[in-house]
């Protein structure tokens, strides 16, 4: 009898010894998923339920080592949706699900776009982006009021950079996310208290003239000489002379400029009419708006691009000078 006890109790310190690190080596074990698999957690879910959640997803097949885990090290797991990368150790997996770090997809907007030219941007990661509420919203302006922009719309107030978007943001919410960006780059340059700032107008002059630095060149060292050629005809009363500007009226960003474009009565033709236009005609970027604002101390009034295949421009202080420059760029295109 003795002896039947001492095996008994032998065997049931070996099976808890056996269960023990078991449940030790599931409880520091990881995800079944090989690959990222993005779920929700409903508010209020229970952690009974969210086990079920992850063992429906192909994540955690043991629902009670996930609930045993919770009881050992209090989980304060929150709703929203989450993406769970492959072989995730418990522990992170829980850490993650009670971050409450909504999954995002990030999307790079490029410099110097258009406002409709940005949900092509967006569409691979939000295939659903509709264009003509993405149009309305930025050109509505109570909404550019709502959000603290006092123009009648978001063009040039969309700061291109790469975000991380909510994975179900819609429209308005990827606009605002972008103008608060561009806001908070505001007061970043505002308090660099640039003397272009005030001779501008305030910052929808500046992002005004930077969406124009952005369109004429795509050599970043070319911005700050081309901004001082701009400011220069500003001061001077002489049309900025842009065609981009032209191209803007028309949204015809490619391809020839016709003559009867040229000649539009719209105010945004600054190859017509003196002054800035009535606003961007496309969102700038920092590097942009930096050039605006502190441009090269230059004499010249001229550019034109060299058409050679190097994309720089020939730069002049007097219109004859700038002429023979033209010469020599049509003979760079075979003319």
């Amino acid at each position: 009898m003795k002896k039947k006890f001492v095996f008994l109790t032998f065997f049931l310190l070996l099976l808890g010894i056996f269960t023990f690190f078991s449940v030790k080596s599931k409880l520091h074990s990881v995800s079944l998923n090989q690959e990222n698999v993005l779920i929700e957690v409903p508010k209020g879910a229970s952690i009974t339920s969210i086990a079920k959640i992850l063992e429906e997803n192909g994540i955690w097949s043991e629902p009670k080592i996930f609930n045993l885990h919770c009881k050992l090290t209090p989980c304060a797991l929150k709703a929203g949706w989450y993406e769970i990368p492959p072989k995730t150790p418990l522990p992170d997996l829980t850490a993650l699900l009670s971050s409450g770090k909504t999954a995002v997809r990030k999307v790079t907007i490029p410099e110097g776009r258009a406002s409709w030219e940005i949900p092509k941007y967006l569409r691979k990661a939000f295939p659903n982006i509709d264009s003509v509420k993405w149009e309305s919203l930025v050109h509505s302006k109570s909404f550019a009021n709502k959000l603290g922009i006092s123009a009648p719309s978001l063009e040039g107030y969309l700061l291109p950079d790469t975000y991380p978007f909510p994975i179900h943001a819609n429209e308005e919410e990827i606009l605002t996310q972008m103008v608060k960006a561009n806001l908070k780059l505001k007061e970043t340059m505002k308090a660099k208290n640039s003397p272009e700032w005030e001779k501008l107008g305030g910052w929808h002059q500046v992002l005004t003239l930077a969406s124009v630095v952005e369109e004429e060149t795509g050599k970043p060292e070319e911005r700050p000489l081309i901004a001082g050629v701009f400011h220069n005809r500003l001061n001077i009363g002489m049309p900025l002379g842009a065609d981009p500007t032209v191209r803007f009226i028309f949204r015809n960003l490619t391809g020839p400029i016709y003559k009867s474009q040229l000649q539009s009565d719209n105010p945004y033709n600054t190859r017509k009419f003196k002054g800035l236009m009535p606003g961007p005609i496309s969102n700038p970027g920092r590097k942009a708006i930096e050039a605006t604002l502190y441009p090269d101390k230059t004499n010249k009034l001229y550019f034109v691009a060299k058409d050679d295949g190097s994309g720089s421009h020939f730069f002049s202080s007097t219109l004859s000078e700038h002429n023979n420059y033209k010469n020599i760029a049509a003979k760079n295109r075979g003319e």
